[in-house]
């Protein structure tokens, strides 16, 4: 069992938000708040630390609290320079990432993953519904952060391909919704008015 003092949150907030139009889509207001502070709030109560991964407006990233984690790898290279960031920070055991612009995600998502991941001996648990893997969500040992930093610094971006080479516990979860990604001012306000 992976109690969650055990677990450091991270959540991934380093993207040119290009989709968005080029803003920081962390810090786009939605329901009152900021984006990221929905998924704070949901993620936080989760784990025992949290850990934010930005790569721009850092002040308003460290305003929320948290230790603000910049990528080692240049260029905004996507979530895996970000996940490898928060494990080289990391202090805990084991680590679960959730992207900023993903509101809606579970309250359950961490005691879930962490089942899946014992259950399965895994090196990495990620959530799936209908089956729909969502690898930017996920659970991780902390030891794998040098394993990473190979695979980005050998020219690796890609999630899948990066999971491939470890033991994937992919966990079932009922709402497709809670994984839901906000990355265009449309959904945002679509999904505002809801």
């Amino acid at each position: 069992m992976i109690r969650p003092e055990e677990l450091t949150g991270l959540i991934l907030a380093g993207g040119r938000g290009s989709r968005m139009g080029a803003v920081d889509k962390g810090l786009q207001p939605f329901r009152g708040y900021p984006m990221v502070m929905h998924v704070l709030m949901r993620l936080a109560p989760q784990v025992g630390h949290v850990l934010v991964n930005a790569n721009q407006n850092l002040a308003a990233y460290e305003a929320l609290g948290h230790p603000v984690v910049i990528d080692a790898v240049q260029g905004y290279a996507g979530p895996l320079a970000g996940l490898h960031a928060g494990l080289s920070q990391c202090e805990t055991e084991y680590l679960v990432s959730a992207p900023c612009d993903s509101p809606f995600l579970p309250l359950d998502l961490a005691a879930r993953l962490a089942a899946g991941f014992v259950a399965h001996s895994a090196d990495v648990a990620v959530p799936k519904t209908d089956g729909q893997a969502h690898p930017v969500f996920c659970l991780v040992r902390t030891a794998l952060v040098d394993h990473l930093g190979e695979f980005l610094a050998s020219g690796g971006r890609k999630i899948d391909a990066w999971y491939a080479s470890l033991v994937v516990a992919e966990v079932e979860f009922d709402d497709a919704d809670a994984f839901r990604n906000i990355n265009t001012l449309a959904e945002l306000k679509r999904f505002e008015a809801m």
